[in-house]
């Protein structure tokens, strides 16, 4: 019997170890996570610092032009963001209508097969190569604009914002659509009790109660927006210019760091701590648009 007590308490033991071992694993998959996000944190403003020693915030924030590769120097910041504000502003005006009636569709119109089989190939969208989509907006759909609006540039802000916009409609799209079928169907059941037609109830019960749900979509599909890279690079002409027209050229944060990451300039030289100026500025903007849909999502969360 004495011998037999640590064979009766070893399954327990084990059991133990392996769900501290499987807490611990987990615990340091989102340790790196948090570790990441903090390391990169910590690079830009370490580099933003060198910068903003050389190179007053003031000068950043009030110049309007950003010229720090040519010989008459500007870091105003203006011009960049002037640029990924358009193209997110462009990319929105494609993405939230057509995003959101196709969640709508999906949720409460589509038969369960058209769902299984078009939900699916909006992902897939998603999974284009950006470089794909930025060939796609310089050499099909700028051509195509200029046979409607023959004073557009070959580079411009347009073509580039609207296959953005095509880009992120999955996201907002599914995420919609995933939050427009977690209402509860009791609340479907009593507007149609009411007379109400599946368009009403779409549009005055379920949209209403899934917008919190729709607004982390729109924020994630605004965060993505805001930090596309190659379509920019490609389609937007990649010059700091200052404007909020979208048929004229003009360059992104995200391409500007592209631009200079691919160059040949020095280590620790003022040309190079620009990219994490524009880096943390660029951070700072998600951050804000992230904070916005957070507590836009706590405001209007609904608890059934």
């Amino acid at each position: 019997m004495i011998g037999a007590k640590p064979t009766r308490l070893s399954p327990k033991l084990l059991r133990n170890f392996r769900e501290r071992a499987i807490e611990c694993v987990l615990f340091l998959a989102a340790l790196s996570s948090v570790a990441t996000t903090l390391a990169i944190i910590a690079i830009l403003v370490y580099e933003s610092i060198l910068f903003f020693q050389k190179v007053s915030l003031w000068e950043f924030l009030t110049d309007t032009q950003w010229t720090p590769l040519f010989d008459d120097k500007h870091y105003g910041i203006w011009p960049l963001v002037s640029g990924t504000l358009v193209t997110t502003a462009v990319a929105l005006l494609v993405a939230v209508p057509l995003g959101t009636i196709i969640a709508i569709y999906l949720s409460e119109f589509a038969p369960p097969i058209v769902r299984e089989i078009v939900k699916p190939a909006l992902e897939l969208l998603a999974g284009i190569p950006t470089v794909v989509y930025g060939y796609f907006a310089l050499l099909f759909l700028t051509p195509l604009l200029q046979q409607i609006l023959p004073e557009l540039p070959g580079f411009n802000m347009l073509s580039a914002g609207l296959v953005i916009g095509i880009m992120i409609i999955p996201y907002v799209s599914s995420l919609s659509e995933d939050a427009m079928r977690a209402v509860p169907a009791y609340l479907r059941e009593g507007s149609y009790a009411t007379g109400a037609t599946r368009l009403q109830t779409a549009l005055r019960v379920v949209l209403p109660a899934s917008i919190s749900g729709i607004s982390a979509a729109y924020i994630l599909g605004i965060s993505r927006a805001v930090g596309e890279t190659m379509i920019v690079a490609i389609a937007a002409g990649g010059q700091p210019n200052l404007t909020f027209n979208p048929m004229e050229p003009a360059a992104t944060m995200t391409a500007y760091i592209v631009a200079v990451s691919l160059g040949d300039l020095p280590h620790g030289s003022l040309e190079y701590e620009t990219i994490f100026a524009v880096g943390l500025t660029l951070v700072l903007m998600t951050l804000v648009f992230n904070i916005i849909g957070h507590f836009l999502a706590k405001r209007y969360r609904e608890i059934y």
